[in-house]
């Protein structure tokens, strides 16, 4: 999964004009992404929200853009029910809840009605996360699940991620990466969003644009802990990532 971010505000400082986005966006898919992610709303810590409004006037004209020129679906990264709603009658393909349902219960019942896929993000910003991490996200994953399958979502259109970075301390982040294998337990793919994230700056004492070799350690690792999405800036490097660890872990002897 690729990332196009329309937001000035990015934590990666990534931000781009529609003209750039579109550009990259093709370039991504030439690259490798299987699935391409919008989103104009920041979503690093102590970020200012934006209006519902704002959101929709980045997104939508983007979306008009690439349906059609793209062979792969685009997933928007939004958890408001208007923006969301917008981008699916845009000819978005997937909502990417950042909140997993915690903000508004109504994007499971859109996902219905659009047969869109939802991911649902393990979020504890403002919460106290205290206890076993684990146990917290796949609680809270469970309760998102149960919106969605009350709404009549598909089994099959339901992905969950464990949220790294989201209200979780350092160690906690490193708990889930060790332990992403027990998220299989729910039974739905996995996505996983470790990207340039703070983390890996903190081990690795880089900045935000030079943490391409941590990101990849965690984006193999946690493929072979069962990861089946990586969300993504660098496509292009991290589709060899993937390959390389799929065929070491996944691809049985006899396919390869």
């Amino acid at each position: 999964m690729g990332i196009i971010n329309l937001s000035p505000d990015s934590f990666s400082a990534d931000g781009l004009e529609p003209n750039s986005a579109l550009e990259q966006a093709l370039a991504f898919v030439e690259q490798g992404a299987d699935i391409i992610d919008i989103g104009a709303e920041s979503t690093r810590p102590g970020a200012s929200p934006i209006s519902p409004a704002v959101e929709q006037s980045r997104l939508v004209p983007i979306i008009n853009r690439l349906v059609g020129k793209l062979n792969v679906p685009i997933s928007v990264d939004c958890y408001k029910y208007d923006v969301a709603h917008a981008c699916l009658e845009a000819g978005a393909h997937i909502i990417n809840d950042i909140w997993g349902l915690q903000y508004d219960t109504k994007l499971a019942e859109l996902a219905t009605e659009y047969n869109a896929p939802i991911i649902l993000t393990s979020n504890q910003r403002g919460q106290d996360c205290v206890g076993d991490i684990m146990h917290i996200v796949k609680t809270d994953l469970s309760r998102a699940i149960a919106i969605c399958r009350q709404a009549k979502v598909p089994t099959e259109n339901i992905i969950v991620d464990p949220g790294i970075g989201f209200g979780k301390t350092l160690e906690q982040n490193f708990q889930i990466l060790r332990r992403l294998d027990e998220l299989a337990e729910l039974g739905y793919p996995i996505l996983l969003g470790t990207s340039r994230k703070e983390f890996i700056g903190n081990i690795l004492g880089l900045p935000t644009a030079q943490r391409l070799a941590g990101t990849a350690t965690t984006n193999s690792i946690g493929i072979a802990k069962g990861a089946d999405i990586i969300r993504v800036h660098d496509v292009q490097f991290m589709a060899q990532v993937a390959k390389m660890s799929d065929i070491l872990v996944r691809v049985p002897n006899d396919e390869r």
